[in-house]
């Protein structure tokens, strides 16, 4: 057949043009391709807990298969009360402050596209999920990044004062932060509440690792002085109950944002899954503070046989507060660039990550680093582990 060209008005946006695929999905095909162990994409390879799956398969026979309402079944939102109140102290209004989104990837879209402007600064901490730049530039705004330095990775308020212009509308946070497995301290978090009182600025949380703590202590920014009406709270089921192929996202944010929040939720996806929203729900009102502490128990015991695998390999890393990663300069192994280096691990090793330049706006901050997901089996840990010992150290 002959090559077709297209129309002169057949071409994308122009705004998708700096996008790229994201590295992390494209790492996980590449790990199915070389048969590796996939350290890459942040997926659990064990169960989810019974009590939701029981509860999942019930609300479907029970025909919970229709749309729920746009911003959450009731269940969902009677369970967000419940939850904020006992974890965090937080009094919140299922009714006037909480949307339920097709996880918590929809649920920043949704929050950025309601919030800022077109020509408006959005602040961005890095190195950063790779989701939050193409956000920004989906609504228009410009993210502006505040550089965290290895190997603390801590939060200076004084960068972040000198970044605030009078185009910034919002502050994005991520703790425990993927991919640095950073707690942000109390500090560092009533550092950034001045700035933001002092400025008039929005601060969008993402904290849908807050119950994966190693060490120090979760702190959500809408519970500070004067915080609670300009903070949006992101989180979700994912992490918490290992369903992140159930997309349940969760926002809390003041009436006055919640009505544009959930206006731009409705037109983006209508609503999230109804019988998984009454799975999740079931989930949060029926495990007792034992599940959580087992759930950071056994994430501590993952991270304590892959981090000494990595360091017994040559690598250099910090040893993660939070979350499930850890970021790995390999710069003593190889002097290939991220990318190379981690496409070669996958093929001659069998052992995935993510090249470390997908977490920064210049790929060269990344390209000594890669970063390693252990939200797997202790036995395939110690299978990656093996490996990278095995090519790198002998043993």
């Amino acid at each position: 057949m002959p090559e077709s060209r297209p129309a002169a008005g057949v071409r994308p946006a122009r705004r998708t043009e700096g996008f790229t695929e994201s590295v992390i999905r494209e790492m996980t095909r590449v790990a199915r391709d070389y048969d590796a162990v996939n350290l890459a994409q942040g997926f659990p390879d064990f169960p989810a807990p019974e009590v939701l799956k029981e509860a999942a398969c019930r609300a479907i026979r029970d025909d919970v298969n229709q749309y729920a309402v746009t911003w959450g079944s009731a269940a969902m939102r009677r369970a967000l009360e419940e939850k904020y109140r006992h974890f965090w102290g937080m009094e919140v209004d299922g009714d006037r402050e909480v949307t339920v989104t097709c996880g918590a990837t929809e649920a920043m879209a949704a929050v950025l596209l309601a919030l800022v402007n077109p020509g408006e600064e959005v602040i961005v901490p890095e190195p950063f999920y790779e989701n939050y730049g193409p956000d920004a530039i989906l609504c228009g705004a410009r993210p502006v990044h505040l550089r965290l330095e290895a190997p603390e990775f801590r939060l200076d308020p004084e960068r972040l004062e000198a970044l605030v212009t009078d185009r910034t509308r919002a502050v994005i946070l991520n703790t425990p932060n993927n991919p640095t497995g950073r707690v942000f301290d109390r500090q560092e978090m009533e550092a950034v509440a001045r700035v933001c009182r002092r400025h008039d600025l929005v601060v969008i949380t993402d904290e849908i690792y807050e119950h994966i703590v190693h060490e120090g202590e979760h702190i959500p920014m809408a519970t500070l002085e004067g915080m609670r009406e300009r903070t949006v709270t992101v989180s979700g089921a994912s992490k918490t109950f290992s369903v992140t192929g159930w997309r349940v996202g969760t926002i809390v944010a003041p009436p006055v944002l919640t009505d544009a929040i959930r206006k731009v939720h409705d037109f983006l996806t209508v609503g999230a899954p109804a019988p998984l929203q009454e799975a999740c729900a079931h989930g949060m009102l029926s495990l007792d503070d034992g599940y959580y502490e087992g759930l950071r128990a056994d994430y501590g015991a993952r991270r304590d046989v892959l981090l000494p695998a990595l360091r017994e390999a040559g690598f250099r890393c910090s040893t993660p507060q939070g979350a499930y990663y850890v970021m790995a300069d390999f710069s003593e192994l190889s002097d290939l660039d991220d990318r190379s280096f981690a496409m070669e691990l996958a093929r001659e090793v069998g052992v995935a990550p993510v090249p470390g330049s997908s977490f920064f706006h210049d790929p060269a901050d990344g390209r000594h680093l890669v970063r390693f997901a252990f939200c797997k089996r202790l036995e395939t840990l110690e299978e990656a582990g093996g490996r990278l010992r095995r090519r790198f150290s002998g043993g």
